[in-house]
């Protein structure tokens, strides 16, 4: 393998790696920001069903038990557990509150960027009224400086 494409195979990794590492941050940042209720139904010491964020369906006992003519006091068979895992509620709201001195900055690098992707032709040419200065003596041969 020519080093191009060791440097074309490494760029392709490191993309990969930031996308997946960017969508594992954002399914945390979720997950642990919603609340989750948790909600399960025993019956005779058995978990009978599990259900998120609803309520868990009960096995039927209640209805066997009113056929029977007993109290819903007396069924101690059954239970219904549920427990809530809070979210976070306290996350920080970034207002950028920028300085004038950080505005000017941010303002000048903006146009600083955008106009290195103009074209040639179109760029302002800022010394084309100035005339180039009139050479009386050839400057490299006083200095004798040579270009080797």
């Amino acid at each position: 393998m020519t080093s191009s494409e060791l440097f074309g195979n490494f760029v392709f990794v490191k993309g990969l790696f930031h996308k997946i590492a960017s969508v594992l941050l954002a399914t945390l940042v979720l997950l642990s920001t919603v609340s989750w209720t948790v909600d399960k139904h025993l019956c005779m010491g058995r978990v009978m069903d599990v259900s998120l964020f609803t309520e868990a369906e009960d096995c039927g006992m209640e209805l066997a038990m009113e056929a029977f003519d007993k109290k819903e006091s007396d069924n101690h068979c059954c239970d219904d557990e549920s427990f809530t895992i809070t979210g976070q509620d306290d996350l920080k709201h970034s207002s950028v509150d920028l300085d004038l001195e950080h505005q000017m900055f941010l303002v000048a690098f903006t146009q600083f960027y955008l106009h290195l992707f103009l074209p040639l032709q179109d760029r302002p040419v800022t010394n084309a009224e100035y005339p180039p200065p009139i050479i009386t003596r050839d400057i490299h041969i006083l200095d004798q400086v040579f270009l080797i």
